[in-house]
């Protein structure tokens, strides 16, 4: 037992050591916003921005103004209705033409994808035909997104400031009901441990990573890349499309910004799994030795420190159960930045390990769905990696 808590203990130690995967407070977009906004804003014309919508006229009442009310910094907003039933193209035209800036607007249906592509990334190219050839910038954004003021030309100032040619935001996302508030800050600080936003920063290390809500690419670079076509059947397109830009020598930014935040609910235990389960499964490339690799992992140094501490105690053994005691204090304090960021009381810094649980079941349950040969119903469709097109 007191090998097991010296493990883990020791484990939390080097994590706490490591400054790459410490809470990246200081890569927030927000300051380059304020900064604009005491300079009195600014005008940007060599942007294009395009939003792939399936069934979101619930969610574009909120969003799609938050884009149209910074129309004098695009040139084109190309929303791109993914084959709604829901009257989302409509909505979308409503709102451009009380926005007073339906001129830059531009809706169009996007066809069926053809064999080898994913719905999502077949929607970008189709909206990439709408957009005008002189644009620079291409800012992909979903339609459940909703941008504070100043948040594309901000996105823009960092790229040219920081010379780069990829700058994506991983937004705030809701945390208001318990499963949320449970689950939600863990999602994005497991992602932000897996890719280190200063690493992903960094052209000296491998990492590449993006936020799929929040993408400023450079067109030119998009090009050199092939085009959407490139990530056409990838499960992750974000990190995938982030991936080939860095091997293509293109320079990465991945940050925050708590005033860019995602209005989709996740009420239910269901529904996060449904989330997570979508592409879980393909982030460990398919192998099934990868996904009990992740149950001992986060088994053992995520979800064992209050267990071992309790038993340790239990059968009077101090030594290791301050051990295990400790570490978990430790995980729980490098998490809990993540906690404040989505505005969840510190509490539930503590519920680390639970939420480590249920992120092990939401593996296995993607698994398990293609094993099955399942593919994960989102948005109304199944997802699943679609075959190699030759």
């Amino acid at each position: 037992m007191i090998v097991a808590a010296g493990l883990i203990l020791l484990f939390w130690i080097l994590v706490a050591l490591d400054r790459r995967r410490r809470w990246p407070c200081e890569m927030d977009l927000s300051r380059v916003r304020e900064a604009l906004r005491e300079r009195g804003g600014a005008g940007e014309e060599s942007v294009a921005v395009l939003v792939p919508a399936r069934n979101e006229s619930e969610s574009l009442r909120e969003t799609l103004p938050s884009l149209l009310e910074q129309a004098a910094t695009f040139r084109k907003l190309v929303l791109v209705d993914d084959r709604s039933t829901d009257g989302t193209a409509d909505l979308a035209r409503e709102l451009g033409g009380a926005s007073g800036a339906g001129d830059k607007l531009l809706v169009v249906t996007a066809k069926p994808p053809p064999e080898g592509w994913l719905g999502k990334v077949h929607a970008l190219k189709e909206g990439l035909a709408g957009v005008p050839p002189e644009c620079e910038w291409l800012l992909l954004t979903d339609a459940d997104i909703r941008h504070p003021p100043l948040s594309i030309a901000a996105l823009v100032e960092l790229a040219r400031s920081e010379g780069c040619d990829l700058v994506s935001v991983m937004v705030r996302l809701r945390a208001d009901g318990f499963w949320e508030r449970l689950l939600i800050p863990p999602f994005v600080w497991f992602f932000q441990l897996l890719y280190p936003f200063r690493r992903v920063a960094d052209n000296r290390s491998r990492i590449a990573a993006a936020a799929g809500g929040c993408v400023l690419v450079r067109r030119e670079l998009l090009e050199r890349l092939g085009g959407f076509e490139s990530i056409r059947g990838e499960v992750i397109d974000d990190v995938s499309l982030a991936r080939r830009a860095k091997e293509a020598g293109g320079r990465l930014w991945l940050g925050l910004d708590a005033g860019m935040t995602s209005i989709r609910g996740y009420d239910t235990l269901a529904e996060v799994t449904r989330m997570v389960a979508r592409t879980a499964f393909d982030q460990l490339g398919y192998r099934y030795s990868l996904v009990l690799g992740t149950f001992a992992f986060l088994g053992f140094f995520f979800v064992a420190p209050p267990v071992l501490a309790l038993a340790a105690a239990l059968r009077g053994d101090p030594l290791s159960a301050s051990a295990a005691f400790t570490a978990w204090l430790l995980q729980s304090w490098l998490f809990l930045p993540a906690v404040v960021h989505h505005r969840v009381s510190a509490i539930h810094a503590l519920a680390l390990p639970v939420a480590s649980a249920l992120y092990a079941y939401m593996t296995g349950c993607s698994a398990w769905l293609h094993l099955r040969k399942r593919g994960v119903e989102w948005r109304g469709r199944s997802v699943t990696r679609p075959p190699p097109t030759s």
